[in-house]
């Protein structure tokens, strides 16, 4: 249940994007209540409630607390686990080892996701094969921090979810994806990555990411749609 004394929280995203997954996991860790507030999955309008909460970026995730909005979904996640403490914490009570997660949750935010979604809109073979590359290369190297980071237990952040796992794992359902898109590539491969294979399915299966985690079919379905509003877009200038 949700600490009275905190309020009312609301959180603006859409369902198929990463960002917006993971503030909800982090409220889901600390058993907040919210409200979702669904946008038109960031293909066309957007509602005056989000340009009024994010009017610099004008983009989701917002979370909205008390009617004060926080921006950028690393930020707010840092937010939640300040103000409800008393919930499982997320960030590292270690200073290095926070700023070890800070660092790798930047890195997924810089490799990562504009390898994912090159490889969604790519219009070459080419493009695709680049980015796929691009993509093994990433994985690889998460491979090796969640041998670094976690020390031998299931998650980034040891025993349970921590900051590193919400980053990275929010790219979890669009990699997943990405394999089926790229006609079969493997990027969560058992004998490269035998220890992120283990890690997805332990991070797919939790209660906090469960329910929030979005299908491979849906998304797939969703890309297509993406694509087509592109290249719509394209045709017009």
């Amino acid at each position: 249940m949700a600490d009275s004394n905190h309020g009312d929280v609301e959180l603006i995203g859409t369902w198929p994007s990463p960002f917006s997954m993971r503030p909800r996991i982090a409220l889901n860790i600390k058993s907040v209540e919210y409200e979702f507030l669904q946008e038109q999955e960031q293909l066309c309008s957007k509602s005056e409630l989000l340009l009024q909460s994010n009017p610099v970026h004008k983009k989701v995730p917002v979370l909205v607390h008390n009617g004060k909005p926080i921006c950028e979904s690393n930020i707010i996640v840092e937010y939640i686990d300040e103000v409800w403490p008393s919930g499982p914490s997320i960030l590292p009570a270690d200073a290095h080892n926070r700023a070890v997660a800070r660092f790798w949750a930047a890195y997924v935010d810089e490799k990562c996701f504009p390898n994912l979604r090159a490889a969604v809109t790519a219009a070459s073979e080419e493009e695709k094969n680049r980015a796929a590359d691009q993509l093994k290369e990433v994985v690889v190297r998460m491979e090796g921090a969640h041998v670094e980071v976690s020390r031998g237990k299931d998650f980034f952040g040891g025993d349970r979810i921590g900051f590193v796992d919400i980053a990275f794992g929010s790219m979890l359902g669009w990699l997943r994806a990405v394999q089926v898109i790229l006609g079969g590539v493997k990027l969560l491969d058992e004998e490269k990555t035998p220890g992120l294979v283990k890690w997805a399915e332990k991070f797919s299966a939790d209660p906090a990411v469960k329910d929030v985690l979005p299908e491979t079919g849906k998304l797939i379905e969703f890309s297509k749609l993406l694509i087509a509003a592109i290249r719509a877009a394209a045709a017009e200038d």
